[in-house]
């Protein structure tokens, strides 16, 4: 089931999701309303409510209060977005610029708080207590995610342990999050919720890795950001992780001061390093591992279009560009 055959299962749903986010961005403040706006408009594959909705699909469930939650995990990840682009001084994001670079930071960082507060409110509104502790015991782990990951930055003694570590907290716990809800809305016994709770946190790891790998093997226009953004960041991503383990020594020196430094200064050198060792391929291997053990998961639910597509969505997530 290719792309387009999975959004058309869910076409209307996702109208209202679209009607409900513009509904509920809507600020007396005109800034607020402006760079919300902008960061919401700007496009994105909005996979996270897209996953919700499939998860509870899946299980014969269709509702405004899924619509609702939906829309309520968008709102978290763009808040997440517009402080992630905040703490790594980002300049592009989806091909644009960046809220932080039009409006500065403080709008950025606040405009972050309105949307994770609205979502909150959002969340009464579903009233389900449940669902209310899914996702703010979600928001609290993606914050300590991002601590998490600001403690790497420029470490390159960082593990696999620790990078594991951060990707878990900081993306695939929001996929968790919306597959799980799924289930919780319809209603599921708790083997069904905790097969798409694993659903979403394998696929929210093979997303992250195909990113990272994307960072180095992608262009600017494909990918929408300037490539090399992690290694400029200082970022120890898995690409050059594999790099320093199977690199020679000069090219394991080379790895680290390009990390302890930031910048793009080393990108050449740090592209063909990554390119000798294979450390793409590798990564690729590991996010199409996690994304195998995550149509696994799948294998509790009944057979219907939705879990082909959730199934499908797995393998898209590995075989994207961008």
């Amino acid at each position: 089931m290719n792309i387009d055959a999975i959004n058309a299962l869910i076409a209307e749903d996702m109208v209202q999701v679209d009607d409900c986010i513009t509904a509920r961005l809507a600020s007396d403040v005109a800034l607020i309303n402006q760079l919300s706006g902008y960061i919401i408009g700007a496009g994105g594959k909005r996979l996270r409510p897209r996953l919700l909705l499939l998860a509870a699909h899946a299980c014969g469930h269709r509702s405004e209060a899924a619509q609702t939650a939906a829309a309520i995990i968008e709102f978290i990840h763009t808040a997440t977005l517009l402080h992630d682009d905040v703490v790594d001084e980002s300049k592009l994001r989806r091909g644009r610029e960046t809220a932080n670079e039009r409006w500065g930071n403080e709008a950025a960082v606040l405009v972050g708080d309105f949307l994770y507060s609205r979502a909150f409110e959002m969340m009464v509104d579903i009233g389900s207590m449940r669902v209310m502790a899914i996702l703010a015991g979600t928001t609290n782990t993606i914050a300590e995610g991002e601590v998490l990951q600001l403690l790497n930055i420029n470490d390159a003694d960082t593990t696999r342990d620790r990078y594991w570590q951060v990707i878990e907290a900081k993306t695939a716990i929001l996929f968790e999050a919306a597959a799980r809800i799924g289930a919780v809305l319809a209603e599921q016994p708790e083997p069904i919720e905790n097969a798409l709770a694993r659903y979403g946190s394998h696929l929210g790891r093979a997303f992250q890795l195909v990113d990272d790998a994307l960072d180095y093997s992608s262009d600017s226009d494909t990918l929408g950001k300037e490539i090399g953004d992690d290694l400029a960041e200082g970022k120890p991503t898995m690409p050059l992780l594999i790099a320093m383990e199977r690199g020679t020594a000069d090219e394991q020196h080379t790895i680290k001061q390009a990390i302890e430094n930031g910048g793009r200064d080393k990108i050449d050198d740090i592209l063909a390093i990554i390119a000798r060792t294979g450390a793409l391929l590798e990564t690729q291997k590991l996010a199409e591992a996690e994304a195998q053990a995550a149509v696994e998961a799948l294998a509790a639910l009944p057979d219907t279009p939705y879990r082909e597509a959730l199934s499908s969505l797995a393998l898209y997530s590995v075989g994207r560009d961008h």
